[in-house]
C-alpha cells in the first residue's frame, strides 16, 4: 500500500504551514475568528481540494478527447452546518466548460468530473484515526 505523508507545523497564533512533497501551503483563520487572515482556512482548502480535483478530472477528459482546456473553470460554494458537530453541510460545484465543448460531450465531462478521487472519498469516507504521539 502506498502511504502518502504530509506535516502541519504551527507558525504563529492560528497560522500553520503544511509541508507536502517539497511544497508548502499556509492555513489561517479570518480576523473575525481570531486569526490574522494570512491564508485560507482548512475548511476552505477542503472545498478547494474538491473543486481542483473536479477541475483536474474535467481537464483530463477534455485533453483525452482533443479538446482545449482554456476557459475551464469550477465555481464552488459551501455552507456550514448550524448544529453540532461543526462541519460543512453542503457543497455546490458548477463546472464552466470551455466554449468549444460539443453538446454530445457534456454528459461525459460531467460523469468523469463527478467521479474524481476527492468526490469518491466523500461518498465512501476513509477510516480516520486521530492520535497523540507518545
Amino acid at each position: 500500500m502506498d502511504v502518502h505523508r504530509l506535516e502541519v507545523t504551527h507558525v504563529e497564533q492560528d497560522a500553520y504551514t503544511v509541508d507536502v512533497r517539497g511544497h508548502r501551503l499556509r492555513v489561517d483563520q479570518p480576523l473575525e475568528a481570531g486569526g490574522t487572515d494570512t491564508a485560507p482556512t482548512p475548511t476552505e482548502l477542503f472545498a478547494a481540494s474538491l473543486a481542483t480535483c473536479v477541475a483536474f478530472h474535467a481537464g483530463r477528459y477534455l485533453h483525452r478527447h482533443g479538446l482545449p482546456r482554456t476557459g475551464l473553470r469550477v465555481r464552488t460554494e459551501f455552507t456550514m452546518a448550524t448544529d453540532r458537530p461543526a462541519r460543512v453541510s453542503a457543497l455546490r460545484l458548477v463546472i464552466d466548460p470551455p466554449p468549444e465543448l460539443p453538446e454530445q460531450r457534456r454528459a461525459g465531462l460531467l460523469a468523469v468530473a463527478s467521479h474524481c478521487t476527492v468526490h469518491n472519498t466523500l461518498h465512501q469516507p476513509p477510516e480516520t484515526a486521530v492520535e497523540l504521539a507518545p
